[in-house]
């Protein structure tokens, strides 16, 4: 038995049937486990790992080589990881000394009248943004606007709408996000650049949503007065609980100077995790040093009378982390066994032999990870699987790893929550209340994102050629 791990064999050129049974293997588990059985994604992808080794070993790979396989991949993610980590020990900071809580009330200012469905957006936008979390913005603030929302006589569907575009506007965004994150480390580049690519495609389609939701909205609440009763509960309980100061808005203007500097990723962060972390004692009482350390850890634990709030602040930590962290490694195994088997590379060369310019690769990657949330129904492998499926297609035309991560984001993340079975459909419906066929034709950001991506592809704003020195360090493994 050990011979056929140790023995050394010949070495067979992947056939395109013996990569698409490694591929469609992993769909399959991938499917059986989440949508079948409810299972997070992390063993079924583990299942994948073993049935791409036992292809690998049927080409003539030995034990030794595809170990090391495993190991490349893991190394071409390590520093999004280290990103993943220190983003998790920044919340944490940023729970304790405030900042997010101050980020949430102003936001919960921006509530006017007349612009009830903008302010809901500007809202779950803020949220979003600030937390890094479509699914904790829904749950606590989208609940809350609903309930102002039917006090107003809005019909459900558009302010749910509104909630769910800013909400996954946020997420998209945020470098707090685990998708921000997932979608560079999956395409080679680092999520400083990620995020400022996106701009452009994502700030046209959150500027299309914020006029459809103006017009509409106006001409539903005009002299009406909202009540905001939810809302000031939640503002209540936050100046109940934190000292809410402008001046806690600094840690993510450093951050964002930071972007602006092209500083690198993990010492940006970092620096916004070391401005909150000498914030925190200065603004917050009982924000002393053990309090600091143990939420960078574990994670932020709130305890306001409001339920919603604690739901929303109660999260953040290095170990928190760990559910992203593990999946993005794991998910690294299966690339570094296809890419280094050759296998993926015969997939993208047939693929190839069917997409002829940028755009029609940016509009293949768009329906991967748009069939990926409907067959595997889980948002991270809607980013995983594509990118690490079309990351050799993108060196092989030259294409920058940004335009990769950019489409990943504009079709798996946003398009997830149009998917009734999705784990993000089913989270909606449940905590919403509200079936995935009535709001789904008012989340305008979702449903526009990927045809904004798609179209700009052929204007060259959302598909990026890389420099002669880009293509080089692409093609040497580097970040782009």
């Amino acid at each position: 038995m050990s011979n056929i791990f140790l023995e050394e064999r010949e070495i067979k050129e992947p056939k395109l049937y013996q990569a698409l049974i490694s591929l469609c293997g992993l769909v399959a588990v991938m499917v059986i486990g989440i949508v079948v059985f409810g299972a997070d994604p992390h063993i079924p992808m583990f299942m994948g790992v073993i049935i791409a080794s036992i292809m690998a070993m049927v080409l003539g790979y030995k034990w030794s080589d595809i170990e090391g396989m495993m190991i490349d991949g893991i190394s071409k993610a390590m520093q999004s990881v280290l990103i993943l980590a220190i983003v998790g020990m920044m919340i944490g900071a940023w729970l304790v000394s405030g900042t997010i809580p101050t980020m949430i009330y102003y936001g919960l200012k921006l509530l006017s009248p007349k612009i009830f469905l903008i302010a809901t957006m500007l809202i779950c936008s803020i949220t979003s943004l600030a937390t890094g979390t479509s699914w904790g913005t829904m749950g606590t603030m989208g609940l809350a606007l609903i309930g102002i929302g039917s006090g107003l006589g809005m019909p459900v569907g558009p302010t749910a709408g509104a909630v769910i575009s800013g909400a996954y506007f946020g997420d998209k965004m945020s470098p707090l996000s685990d998708t921000t994150n997932l979608a560079p480390a999956m395409a080679g580049t680092d999520v400083f650049t990620h995020v400022k690519y996106m701009l452009k495609s994502t700030m046209l389609a959150y500027a299309i949503a914020l006029v459809f939701f103006g017009v509409y909205g106006y001409m539903h609440v005009s002299g009406n007065n909202v009540d905001s009763s939810q809302a000031q509960v939640i503002m209540d309980g936050l100046q109940n609980s934190f000292n809410i100061n402008p001046l806690l808005m600094l840690p993510p203007l450093v951050v964002i100077l930071a972007i602006a500097l092209k500083i690198p990723a993990i010492p940006g962060i970092t620096l916004g995790f070391i401005v909150a972390a000498i914030m925190a004692p200065i603004f917050q009482s009982g924000a002393g040093v053990s309090e600091l350390l143990d939420a960078s850890l574990n994670g932020y634990v709130c305890e306001t009378e409001v339920e919603s709030l604690n739901d929303l602040l109660s999260t953040g930590g290095l170990l928190n982390m760990g559910f992203s962290i593990l999946m993005v490694l794991i998910a690294m195994m299966y690339g570094g066994i296809m890419e280094g088997s050759r296998q993926m590379e015969v997939i993208i060369k047939a693929l190839l032999k069917v997409i002829k310019g940028p755009a029609a690769l940016i509009g293949a990657t768009e329906l991967t990870a748009i069939f990926a949330n409907a067959v595997m129904a889980e948002q991270y492998i809607s980013i995983l699987i594509p990118g690490r499926m079309f990351a050799p297609a993108y060196r092989e035309k030259g294409i920058h790893p940004k335009s990769l991560s950019n489409a990943l984001e504009s079709a798996g993340t946003v398009t997830s929550c149009l998917i009734p079975w999705n784990t993000c459909g089913v989270f909606i419906a449940t905590t919403l209340k509200i079936t995935t066929g009535v709001y789904a034709p008012w989340a305008v950001f979702n449903y526009t994102m990927p045809i904004i991506c798609f179209v700009l592809a052929f204007f060259g704003v959302t598909a990026t050629r890389m420099t002669p020195e880009e293509q080089a360090k692409a093609d040497a493994g580097e970040l782009v």
